[in-house]
């Protein structure tokens, strides 16, 4: 450490306008660049999760506001209130599944195309995009959440008015 120290002090003092600077420190300045990255990455992450949860609910409001005269007619020949938002709840998470199957096939194209370009570009193998298998299961897990909690919504809206009510809009 000490011969480092001195050769640094060395190659400083005859080396105008530039600098030398020990790999380790060079690393943990490049770790913090990269840490940096990641938590942007993750902020943006995060909004694009509540903007598609804010979307799905959208949908999800829609689809039983189309079909409330369907289910005003189910709840009149009598079945149940747990009947209709099971299936309501049933047909979100169908919904949330293949839309994050979509996504993650989007997600892997676009990571393929993105690698072959840069790849390309900077001649090199190394890989700008990376799916892994637990990006891939928080994906469909946050998706199947959100919902499953989207349909709870609109279904608890649903079945809540009462059915006569339902008909008169």
């Amino acid at each position: 450490p000490a011969a480092t120290e001195r050769a640094l002090a060395a190659i400083n003092a005859a080396a105008f306008g530039f600098q030398a600077h020990r790999s380790r420190d060079i690393a943990v300045e490049t770790s913090r660049t990269f840490q940096v990255i990641s938590r942007f990455h993750r902020a943006i992450g995060v909004i694009t999760i509540v903007a598609s949860a804010i979307f799905l609910l959208c949908i999800m409001l829609l689809k039983v506001e189309e079909r409330r005269r369907d289910v005003a007619a189910l709840r009149l020949m009598g079945i149940s209130r747990a009947t209709v938002m099971k299936g309501v709840v049933a047909e979100a998470a169908l919904l949330a599944l293949v839309g994050s199957g979509l996504g993650v096939a989007v997600g892997f194209g676009a990571s393929l195309f993105i690698n072959w370009y840069y790849q390309g570009l900077y001649r090199t193998p190394l890989y700008f995009s990376v799916i892994t298998p637990s990006i891939i299961t928080l994906a469909v897990g946050l998706s199947l959440v959100l919902g499953i909690g989207a349909g709870l919504l609109a279904s608890l809206r649903l079945v809540r008015t009462p059915p006569l009510a339902l008909f008169g809009r």
